[in-house]
């Protein structure tokens, strides 16, 4: 999982310039880190002139997908990440990096403004913070751990199953448990036997 870009653009009437971005490009050939960059921008200005207003998506790309969010307010961010990246994540700081850019940079300088011109300097920090869905996100931490909990527990099941003997017989062997208890399971095991874990 991996973020490429991030970036906070103006949708004015006529057209979509860049306000701010920040590339992560280190996985590709330096000599191809400029034309991606380029590349990069070109798509988030093309994606966001093409989204109506108010509006969430996201567009696939080759193997890449990239999330686009354009406010009410003409404010728009665009992050390009690869298709395993949660789209829900992605959501997450588009919404975050534009209500903060929103407050730090006044609303007079967005259809002038370029990247020279604008004083905000987050959208490096939000990209490596980012970068890792489940320290970011608490919600993506949570879903990992109950994932990983899942995986113990399954395993745990299977290797009580792989020892050579399967719970019926050792129902069966069983002198603790009394005859109606045996009764019990058999018929619970009838009435649940339409519905086994595949």
């Amino acid at each position: 999982m991996k973020l490429y870009s991030l970036s906070v653009l103006y949708k004015g009437d006529y057209k979509v310039h860049l306000l701010k971005s920040a590339y992560d490009v280190s996985s590709f050939s330096f000599f191809q880190r400029s034309s991606v960059q380029e590349f990069m921008t070109f798509t988030s200005q093309l994606i966001v002139e093409r989204s109506d207003k108010g509006s969430r998506s996201s567009v696939k790309e080759q193997e890449y997908l990239c999330h686009v969010y354009v406010r009410n307010d003409s404010l728009a961010g665009v992050v390009i990440a690869d298709a395993e990246y949660p789209q829900r994540v992605c959501f997450t700081l588009l919404e975050k990096v534009l209500e903060e850019f929103a407050t730090q940079v006044d609303r007079i300088d967005w259809p002038s403004g370029s990247p020279a011109t604008i004083q905000y300097n987050a959208l490096d920090c939000y990209l490596a913070k980012y970068q890792n869905p489940r320290d970011a996100d608490p919600m993506s931490k949570v879903q990992a751990e109950l994932d990983e909990t899942k995986i113990i527990l399954h395993n745990t099941m299977e290797s009580l199953l792989q020892r050579g003997e399967k719970l019926d017989d050792l129902v069966s062997k069983s002198e603790v448990l009394g005859t109606q208890s045996k009764a019990f399971y058999k018929t619970a095991r009838k009435q649940n036997s339409c519905c086994g874990i595949m």
